[in-house]
């Protein structure tokens, strides 16, 4: 059986050439597409998921290597692209799945073979679109990890402020928590966006949009001690408007602020399995048990369907089924027989 690669294609970088290229080319007549030239089709579609659908570095990225795994896999099965049928996609996601890939990744990978072949419709590579009727594998419901408040403080509080970047960690912490940013959004804040006397700062999350993230006084205060430490660094260039920096004055990376995450669980004493992604999380689920509205926490967390949001619904009733069954008179008349 042909084997479909697991490896992480390198993306070409975008330049000015190439973007001129895909402006040229998105506009020659139908009639003149041809698909003999598959490179440059598929940089051309990603420098369209860039200047015209403005998607995100990450999921721009995961899209490129999904094309990628597909076009060697149709490679080694000898099918050109313009051959292409529902059932030849149909095999290769069968042996995705053979081949022990998630259903969550599977799904992803199908988002992604489906996005590139509308736009090979669209710009008149194809005259049908073979995906349209691909089906996504299910997807059970995940309830991801959250903290408690206590486990919240916890995390901020075994951050040591006298350590050498501690006061640093613990801006992170608080902001990630009081914001409900995602990992990316806070490696890409930046200080022209920050706004301490509103009360707010600027994010900038999926698809370059925009919004409004309101900053708790203790966020503030945490973020203003950084910045006079910060003020310290030999800033690079590349560093100059981005809020949080290495010792080496240079934007943080994702990996290191999820270790800086995972560093300070073990110390606070969390079991649990966390990750940046959990103070989003607990962030959410803390606003609706206390009350908030649905759609207010959907545009803090900046969802841009509700349904994305309303999987916080789910976390709430499952704390409110545990309360029912540890504090019901019944529940606990028959837990007391059953001693």
């Amino acid at each position: 059986m042909c084997q479909i690669r697991r490896g992480r294609e390198k993306s070409r970088p975008y330049n000015s050439v190439d973007a001129s290229a895909y402006l040229t080319l998105s506009h020659l007549p139908i009639a003149m597409r041809s698909l003999s030239d598959i490179p440059g089709v598929v940089d051309s579609y990603l420098l369209y998921l860039n200047l015209d659908r403005g998607m995100a570095d990450n999921t721009r990225e995961a899209y490129g290597r999904d094309i990628a795994r597909l076009l060697a896999w149709l490679a080694e099965q000898g099918t050109p692209l313009r051959d292409v049928t529902l059932d030849t996609l149909r095999l290769f996601v069968g042996e995705l799945h053979d081949l022990g890939i998630s259903a969550r990744t599977q799904a992803r990978t199908i988002a992604g073979i489906r996005s590139f072949f509308r736009y090979l419709l669209m710009e008149g590579y194809l005259e049908a679109d073979p995906s349209s009727l691909l089906e996504s594998p299910r997807i059970g419901l995940h309830l991801p990890e959250v903290l408690t408040v206590d486990e919240v403080n916890s995390l901020i509080d075994a951050v040591d402020v006298y350590k050498a970047e501690g006061q640093r960690d613990r801006a992170i912490i608080e902001t990630l928590y009081s914001c409900g940013l995602r990992v990316s959004e806070l490696t890409g804040l930046k200080i022209s966006l920050y706004r301490p006397d509103e009360g707010y700062v600027i994010v900038i999350g999926k698809g370059n949009k925009e919004r409004l993230v309101p900053l708790s006084p203790s966020a503030i205060s945490e973020i203003d001690a950084w910045l006079a430490e910060r003020a310290q660094l030999d800033v690079k260039p590349e560093g100059r408007d981005t809020l949080f920096l290495n010792r080496r004055g240079r934007p943080l990376t994702r990996v290191r602020v999820f270790q800086i995450v995972k560093d300070l669980a073990l110390e606070a004493g969390i079991r649990k399995e966390i990750s940046p992604h959990t103070l989003r999380h607990s962030f959410a689920t803390h606003l609706l048990e206390g009350g908030a509205n649905l759609r207010a926490i959907q545009q803090m967390l900046g969802h841009a369907s509700i349904d994305t949001t309303q999987i916080y619904l789910h976390l709430d009733t499952t704390a409110l089924q545990a309360d029912i069954l540890a504090y019901h008179p019944r529940n606990l008349a028959k837990t007391i027989k059953n001693r």
